[in-house]
């Protein structure tokens, strides 16, 4: 398989980072052959992950775990070529999104307008501001507390544009590989480039991190834009919920 470096630094982040900011709250747990988070009163990270494919074996466990856990969401990665999340739409399961995890080599910093200030939530306040627009940018809320007790683990920006908050943005570093999360602009502020100035500031920030990579998962409403930017495929992640 092409990009297997690439494949599971990606993973590596994206589930670090999960396990990362559940674990102050005590809401991380490994029970082999999987891993789940899930934060009361969040919606986020709130997912249950594999690091190998999924056999029929492990549905049993996977129920009980849910049924203790209701609302836990579990990605498929889309690597292993055996199309086993068959086994999850057979039993329940829909899928909630699909996103497609993308990867780009760090070369030159890009210039930035400066239009935006981005500043780094330190104190409930501004935790508090995050908390309350990340939910229009994304559907569902990740909780203020979340974010207390996690400012030293991972960096959440609050963009802010003539005084105003109206974005988001979540950097995540794991070696030499920085994840950008939760890049968000308020409905009323889209359409305006506002979300591509917030990602060349996050490749910067990466790049002044001595990363070599930057990696994210796309959407479909903003994979055009990393595209534009220079990221490349990897593969696609289906995210299923028991319905």
């Amino acid at each position: 398989m092409k990009n297997i470096k690439r494949i599971k630094d990606n993973i590596d982040n994206l589930t670090t980072l999960w396990k990362t900011v559940a674990t102050p709250l005590l809401s991380y747990h490994k029970n082999d052959p999987f891993e789940f988070s899930q934060i009361k009163n969040s919606g986020w990270p709130n997912r249950l992950w594999f690091r190998e494919d999924i056999t029929e074996e492990n549905l049993p466990q996977i129920l009980e775990t849910i049924e203790k856990n209701p609302g836990l969401v579990i990605p498929y990665w889309d690597i292993f070529e055996s199309n086993s999340n068959e086994i999850l739409e057979k039993n329940g399961f829909e899928i909630r999104n699909q996103l497609v995890a993308m990867a780009l080599k760090l070369d030159e910093k890009f210039q930035l307008e400066n239009k935006f200030t981005f500043k780094r939530v330190l104190n409930e306040e501004d935790a508090k501001t995050w908390s309350d627009i990340y939910p229009l940018s994304f559907n569902y809320v990740i909780s203020k507390e979340t974010l207390i007790s996690n400012y030293q683990n991972a960096k959440f920006y609050l963009v802010h544009f003539e005084e105003k908050p109206i974005g988001t943005l979540t950097l995540f570093q794991t070696e030499d590989i920085m994840g950008i999360h939760g890049v968000g602009v308020i409905p009323e502020m889209r359409k305006k480039g506002f979300a591509e100035e917030i990602m060349k500031f996050a490749i910067n920030e990466a790049i002044d991190a001595d990363c070599e990579y930057a990696q994210l998962q796309a959407s479909a409403l903003g994979k055009n834009i990393y595209s534009r930017l220079g990221f490349e495929d990897l593969f696609r992640i289906t995210n299923y919920q028991l319905m």
